[in-house]
């Protein structure tokens, strides 16, 4: 049994037909006239009669594989689906393309950017490996981007702007990016009131650069390895602000300044309150915050091994004169709360912290120090002294190394607090808590450390890593957006998750007789809610390929 077309004049009329033996003879039956074939395909009848016929023909496809020339690709489409609409929504395609404007580049800047960024967020890896990865993946806009372009296109983002002053001072192309992204989301109804700061290194696998590849302190611990320093500013509701970047000697002291003149020279925030990590403070840093030329309000933590004051203002706090503090948790499902009181050091506010939870934790990290430390004394004790970890615990008795026990006693007195020092009129409540909130920068730099890989760096000049560290700045500024949104859905999904089940909606691409048929992949896991809380429809079950998709 078959189909054929059956001429009348200008009319084509599709019909059944049956085969059989009639002697030495094959005889053509007509089994039906099922009707006009421009009819039956433009009414859509003709794809429902075999659709419907479809479900008592179970091998039907496997048949035609076998006896035709059938070619098949797979593409994961879940990503882009999702991700391009929050490229759009958060504002960095228009201010990149309006940036690129009177450029002649010869290739679309903005979409080789877009593949570097959708990669860092869902298959982290150098500049090199995307330009691999995108092969299956169906991404717009990227057929003619190839691996020089993406190298060009990370030089421009760490362009210098003409007038550059001072090292410090110095602008990008990746600062107008950054200034256009926060303006496109503001309005005279929103303000920044707080701003989350803090800094990481990070190192390079060459020379690292024209000027940024210095050695200095790493907290990845590879001193080895040159480096460079990052800082990120964060809103209140975790979104990214800005990043920045300077040479690997630079100290975090001289981080700071910088950063809290540019929030108000970039981003015209006049009145916000700083908050910062420990590291970040200083006697010279205070004092230049507090001044008439800078005036800002700081949430600063206090380093309690260089603060005799308050050091001793803990020791003299009673502990049941502390207040509990319970933040957003219910009380009765707090385990750990709070414990706060306010005092004066140095003749400035100071908030003294104690948490149950951390005194726990750091008993239990100083004893399994201990616990080394023993055993290592009875092997090799010189081999500690360079451990600032362990040095800490250790003293010189009569020639040799031994556990010092009042070092150990004294620093079990200040497990689970820490100070902070603030000019701000909040209350002792919020100022503990609004600095606790400093957890989302950790966040971020774990981020962009581990999931987007940012290091190691392979590029050689200044203006290509400046770029290739900005990509992961706008990785963090589109998952955030993704986090706020399922946020105010009422959803909390994890993020790995979320990039499996985005990576599970597959389209195939089937060519057959120069038709080429585009069949979707069933949608998986949290896949359905994040395309609905988006805002994005899933595509057709099956469709026809049009013209250059």
């Amino acid at each position: 049994m078959f189909a054929r077309i059956k001429k009348s004049g200008w009319r084509r009329y599709l019909q059944l037909v049956e085969n059989h033996r009639h002697g030495s003879k094959t005889v053509q039956t007509v089994i039906a006239t099922i009707g006009r074939l421009d009819i039956l395909a433009e009414t859509g009848k003709l794809d429902d009669a075999v659709k419907s016929l479809s479900k008592f023909c179970k091998n039907i496809m496997v048949l035609a594989a076998a006896k035709h020339s059938v070619k098949s690709n797979i593409f994961s489409v879940g990503p882009s689906l999702i991700f391009e609409r929050l490229w759009r929504v958060s504002g960095i395609q228009e201010v990149l393309r309006n940036l690129l404007k009177g450029r002649k580049f010869g290739f679309d800047v903005e979409r080789a950017i877009y593949l570097t960024v959708l990669h860092r967020l869902i298959s982290p890896g150098s500049d090199r490996a995307a330009n691999i990865w995108r092969r299956n993946y169906r991404i717009q806009g990227i057929k003619d981007i190839e691996l020089h372009h993406i190298y060009r296109a990370m030089a421009w983002l760490g362009e210098k702007l003409k007038n550059g002053a001072a090292p410090l001072e110095r602008r990008y192309v990746k600062d107008l990016v950054e200034e256009g992204i926060f303006f496109s989301r503001s309005d005279l109804f929103t303000a920044m009131d707080l701003a989350f700061f803090d800094t990481t290194s990070t190192y390079f696998e060459g020379a690292g650069g024209d000027t940024l590849g210095k050695y200095g302190h790493s907290k990845d611990h590879r001193p080895d390895r040159k480096q460079m320093v990052i800082g990120v500013v964060l809103d209140s509701n975790g979104q990214p602000i800005c990043c920045e970047m300077w040479q690997g000697n630079t100290t975090d002291a001289k981080t700071l300044l910088p950063i809290t003149k540019k929030l108000k020279t970039r981003f015209n925030i006049q009145n916000v309150c700083i908050v910062s990590d420990r590291g970040m403070i200083s006697a010279k840093t205070v004092k230049t915050l507090e001044s008439e030329t800078y005036g800002v309000k700081y949430i600063l933590g206090v380093r309690l091994r260089n603060e005799k004051e308050a050091r001793e203002a803990i020791k003299n706090c009673r502990i049941d004169k502390f207040k509990t503090i319970h933040g957003s948790r219910k009380k009765s499902k707090d385990p750990s709360p709070l414990k706060i009181k306010e005092t004066i050091v140095k003749g400035r506010r100071c908030v003294i912290c104690f948490n149950e939870e951390q005194a726990r934790k750091d008993s239990k990290t100083r004893e399994t120090i201990l616990e080394t430390l023993r055993e290592q004394l009875r092997k090799d004790a010189k081999a500690l002294v360079g451990n600032k970890g362990f040095r800490k615990y250790l003293a010189l008795d009569k020639g040799s190394f031994a556990i010092d026990e009042k070092k150990t006693e004294e620093d079990a007195k200040f497990d689970g607090y820490w100070a902070l020092r603030t000019n701000t009129d909040l209350s002792s409540a919020d100022v503990a808590l609004k600095y606790k909130m400093l957890w989302m920068v950790e966040s971020a730099f774990r981020d962009m450390k581990s999931l987007f890989k940012t290091r190691p760096i392979y590029h050689k000049v200044d203006e290509t890593i400046r770029g290739h560290v900005f990509c992961s700045f706008l990785a963090l500024v589109l998952r955030a957006q993704l986090g706020h949104e399922l946020e105010q859905a009422g959803y909390n999904f994890e993020w790995g998750e979320i990039k499996n089940d985005l990576k599970a909606l597959q389209e195939t691409e089937i060519s057959h007789e120069g038709k080429t048929f585009i069949v979707r992949s069933e949608s998986q896991g949290v896949c359905g809610k994040v395309c609905q809380v988006v805002g994005v429809a899933l595509p057709p079950t099956i469709r026809k390929k049009q013209g250059k998709e």
